[in-house]
């Protein structure tokens, strides 16, 4: 699939105004080669049938903002870093400086990828309940120290006064019923600007992996901190890997909940993966 026309996508709240810069250096680098593209930041087309691809510039909260608006979009989809976290970018694309990022998605075949659902809301990197959750609505209060270290320390906050809630949680071959630290539901395998919460998961399997904490002291907690942030920690006794394509998620009270560093509160969830339902150049 050729690129002959691209809607650049900007989010001018993300990455404290850098995608501003970023769309006028990757116009350029279309225009260089004759490829057409409008620019659009303070507010998006009302659909994208007019382009061939689409390039987002933005953090997680940009590429989930993009697949809820655009749930039906065929399109393939480029994702340019300009966020705090940029964990879903980092799948994709790993470590690189924008000028090797614009090549590989200028030579990228375009390839199917999943995405995750929670009851009506999409989600594309993570899911999370309770203790993720309240992190992200901590961070709201410290969002001026930016990605990694504004979620580290919500963190660290949030592990002295956190309090498990108790879940029953099921999929289709095992039920849990007890109290939880972490809940996570991923499609990919890093949040929090680091974090390698499941770190063989795979975008493209079919399937989500779920990953459960039970319930720790405080001592415990900041212990195994820096090893979850290294992914070293799915062969623990406290720790459940599972994966699936839905699972039933419920507590006894309305929770937080993070979906790609969005904030949301609910009961009760029914998450499920969406084989193959976007496609990507990366």
């Amino acid at each position: 699939m050729q690129i002959t026309s691209v809607a650049i996508l900007g989010n001018t709240a993300a990455g404290k105004g850098s995608s501003g810069q970023t769309a006028v250096w990757l116009g350029k680098q279309l225009a260089d080669r004759n490829i057409a593209y409008t620019i659009f930041t303070s507010s998006w087309p009302e659909d994208l049938e007019a382009f061939s691809d689409v390039w987002l510039i933005g953090g997680d909260g940009t590429i989930h903002y993009f697949i809820n608006h655009y749930q039906n979009c065929d399109k393939p989809i480029a994702l340019f870093k300009g966020g705090t976290g940029n964990d879903f970018a980092w799948k994709l694309y790993g470590d690189q400086s924008l000028e090797d990022h614009f090549k590989q998605v200028m030579n990228a075949i375009p390839k199917k990828i999943d995405a995750g659902k929670f009851n009506d809301t999409l989600f594309i990197n993570c899911l999370g309940v309770g203790f993720d959750g309240e992190i992200v609505r901590s961070m709201k209060a410290i969002r001026l120290l930016g990605g990694h270290l504004g979620y580290l320390l919500a963190v660290v906050i949030k592990i002295f006064s956190f309090r498990e809630y108790f879940f029953s949680i099921s999929t289709k071959n095992n039920t849990w019923e007890e109290a939880f630290l972490l809940v996570m539901v991923v499609n990919s395998s890093r949040a929090g600007g680091g974090f390698n919460i499941a770190p063989d998961a795979m975008i493209d399997d079919g399937k989500l992996d779920m990953v459960l904490c039970k319930k720790l002291p405080v001592l415990k907690r900041l212990k195994y901190l820096p090893v979850i942030k290294k992914g070293k920690h799915m062969h623990m006794p406290f720790v459940t890997h599972s994966m699936g394509t839905s699972f039933s998620i419920n507590t006894e009270k309305e929770m937080d909940i993070q979906a790609d560093g969005d904030l949301y509160t609910a009961k009760d969830l029914k998450v499920e993966v969406l084989p193959a339902k976007f496609l990507f150049r990366y």
